[in-house]
């Protein structure tokens, strides 16, 4: 069969592309090198053009991203810096940890993976098949955020 490495068990990278969807590995993403800080306990007025001014001074900003609140836009009082080299990284660290910005002292470190929470999305209450029950069978109010729905009467629909 065309398409198959030595070992017949194993597809080539063209085969797999064609059956997997999967892509190969960009060259350019391979030796990418940027290190990602996070800073910490910004003042809230703190923009991201004031970020990539200041770790500047360390070395190759890449990156900033200034984390703000999804439903006001305001700031949450932290952000991601990406430097492009460990050393600059370093420096930023060394120069910025403990420095005043903004009437706050800012902590700089490197920043670490994200975790898993758990949550895959969805969430709240919605429709239910009936009202839920703790475990003596009591059903006890509308049944945390979003639930209660299920009392409206009519149709159910929005």
């Amino acid at each position: 069969m065309q398409g198959l490495c030595a070992n017949a068990a194993i597809p080539s990278t063209r085969m797999a592309v064609k059956l997997y969807g999967l892509k190969k590995p960009k060259v350019k993403d391979l030796n990418k090198m940027d290190v990602k800080l996070y800073v910490g306990n910004l003042s809230f007025s703190t923009t991201e053009d004031e970020l990539r001014t200041l770790f500047a001074q360390a070395g190759t900003v890449t990156s900033v991203a200034l984390i703000k609140d999804r439903d006001t836009g305001t700031s949450k009082g932290f952000a991601f810096v990406e430097m492009s080299a460990q050393t600059g990284a370093e420096n930023a660290i060394k120069m910025f940890n403990g420095y005043s910005l903004g009437n706050r002292e800012i902590r700089v470190s490197p920043a670490r993976p994200r975790e898993e929470t758990g949550r895959s999305g969805g969430g709240g209450g919605g429709y239910s098949n009936g009202p839920r029950r703790d475990t003596y069978g009591h059903s006890g109010g509308a049944g945390g955020p979003g639930g209660g729905r299920d009392r409206r009467g009519g149709n159910n629909r929005y």
